[in-house]
């Protein structure tokens, strides 16, 4: 259902179940609701958070900075190298592989719809928008907007034949 996060997919079955990335959506998630709150219990909170953040991230090797615009629902079934910047926006239940890119480009920053799905590898680049239910391919290179129901896919690999690759 587009709009209405489903949480289920960040929450942990256990306080003990290793998952590197629900771990660091749940820092980001409280480091956001304690951030402009004022007293000594949501200034520690937010703080933890911070901690929280750093150390996931590091573990997951995924960049993705506190004040990003995150949706509900995010799922990052394999974490190693995801990157996206600051004032991106992703939408709800929306999925991102491994080795993905979400930055800034000519003009600013992307904006993901609901329901996205970003394949391994792929960039997602500059002030673009990626329609509700658009799929990404692995390995592509979006630069221009992605209607809501597209797909986007990666060009086709080249085939050199033997002879061309030892002139290279």
């Amino acid at each position: 259902m587009v709009g209405s996060p489903d949480w289920s997919r960040e929450a942990k079955a256990s306080r003990f179940q290793w998952s590197p990335y629900k771990s660091l959506l749940s820092a980001i998630r409280l480091w956001q609701a304690n951030r402009n709150k004022r007293g000594i219990l949501p200034a520690i909170r937010w703080r933890w958070a911070a901690v929280r953040w750093r150390f996931w991230s590091v573990v997951g090797g995924i960049s993705i900075p506190l004040r990003c615009k995150i949706g509900g629902g995010l799922w990052m079934p394999h974490t190693n190298g995801i990157v996206i910047n600051a004032d991106a926006v992703i939408g709800c239940n929306c999925e991102i592989f491994q080795q993905v890119t979400i930055g800034e480009g000519k003009g600013g920053c992307p904006e993901i719809g609901d329901n996205v799905s970003i394949g391994p590898g792929a960039k997602v680049l500059g002030a673009i928008k990626v329609g509700d239910g658009a799929r990404i391919g692995a390995n592509a290179v979006v630069v221009k907007d992605v209607p809501a129901g597209a797909m986007a896919l990666a060009p086709a690999a080249q085939v050199l034949s033997p002879t061309d690759c030892s002139a290279a």
